[in-house]
């Protein structure tokens, strides 16, 4: 590839050709895999990193030692549901995406197992673009998000109605993206008495490590 094939590569956040041949190498191998798997070895494969967690206890750990081990002071998080983990970690966020954040804590649409890509909407991200994102990105997901290739998820998208600021991101970028993956029975659960339980759990451990 020419130097400046590369080049504008970078600024469209573009993955290099080489890097396009192997993950379709890498995809062929994994066509029979289970799509959870295959979305994780591609994503993983093109930069990113995946954390599998089997109930939201250990997602909130997971959480916990990202948010340490990359020294996040502030977070975009406008997901409800999500601002619970945080306040549970006892970590700043804002609503609204401002210069200042050093992380985003989004959901997503769905997870693309042909390629690793994770797609995106008003419903994650409102109304910003994606490359205005942090440099760091945490999404949480759930299994039943992954679909098998991209017209799979435009098909699920059409029938969920107006969809805005639709877009796909990759671990290409030069952001740092992790996924941290729920089984979607957990969603069966009342959502305030496990923030509470969690809360529970969480200062019992940090009080079992001082």
């Amino acid at each position: 590839m020419s130097l400046f094939k590369k080049i504008v590569g970078k600024i469209l956040n573009q993955p290099d050709e080489e890097d396009n041949q192997d993950l379709v190498k890498l995809g062929d191998q994994l066509k029979n895999a289970d799509l959870d798997y295959k979305f994780a070895q591609l994503f993983t494969h093109s930069g990113g990193f995946f954390n599998y967690c089997a109930d939201e206890a250990e997602a909130l750990q997971t959480l916990n030692h990202i948010l340490k081990i990359e020294d996040v002071k502030s977070v975009f998080c406008w997901d409800h549901d999500l601002k619970n983990f945080l306040d549970v970690v006892k970590v700043p966020y804002t609503k609204e995406l401002e210069l200042f954040n050093d992380a985003a804590f989004i959901t997503c649409e769905y997870l693309i197992a042909y390629d690793g890509r994770i797609m995106l909407s008003h419903n994650n991200i409102l109304h910003y673009h994606s490359s205005r994102l942090p440099s760091k990105i945490i999404i949480m997901a759930n299994v039943s998000q992954i679909v098998t290739n991209l017209n799979d998820a435009m098909s699920k998208i059409k029938r969920n109605g107006n969809i805005r600021n639709l877009t796909s991101i990759s671990g290409f970028s030069e952001a740092q993206f992790t996924v941290c993956s729920l089984f979607s029975v957990l969603h069966l659960l009342a959502r305030s008495l496990l923030i509470k339980s969690l809360q529970t759990l969480f200062s019992s451990k940090i009080s079992s490590m001082a």
